[in-house]
């Protein structure tokens, strides 16, 4: 099933990345004022990662990937993504595209709430 190897590798890359920046990153993170940046991405990764592996395991074995999933996957790699790279590189346009991931995930939230797994 291509959703939960999909939420499954989030989860993995979400746990590394935290453990990364609080590890071997903190000091760059630190210089750049930007731990908190980092940690909130990190957060936000972990917990849709888990959001979308309940989508998949959710799901009949022949059933469709719903829309809801597919925003999250989007909604992560944006929103968390640009909040790693802003982090590391502390170059402030990264924190513009920021919100276009934040927005995804909150159309994965409304999809699930008024679609449910449709």
């Amino acid at each position: 099933m291509t959703a939960l190897r999909i939420a499954a590798l989030f989860g993995f890359l979400a746990v590394a990345l935290g453990a990364f920046g609080a590890h071997g990153l903190h000091p760059t993170l630190a210089a750049n004022n930007r731990v908190a940046t980092w940690e909130t991405g990190a957060h936000y990764h972990l917990i849709h990662s888990v959001v979308m592996l309940a989508i998949a395991l959710a799901l009949p074995a022949e059933a469709a990937t719903p829309l809801a999933f597919w925003f999250f996957v989007a909604g992560v790699t944006i929103f968390s993504g640009t909040l790693y790279i802003l982090s590391v590189t502390n170059v402030g346009w990264w924190g513009a595209i920021t919100p276009i991931g934040g927005v995804c995930l909150l159309i994965g939230w409304a999809l699930l709430a008024f679609r449910g797994l449709k």
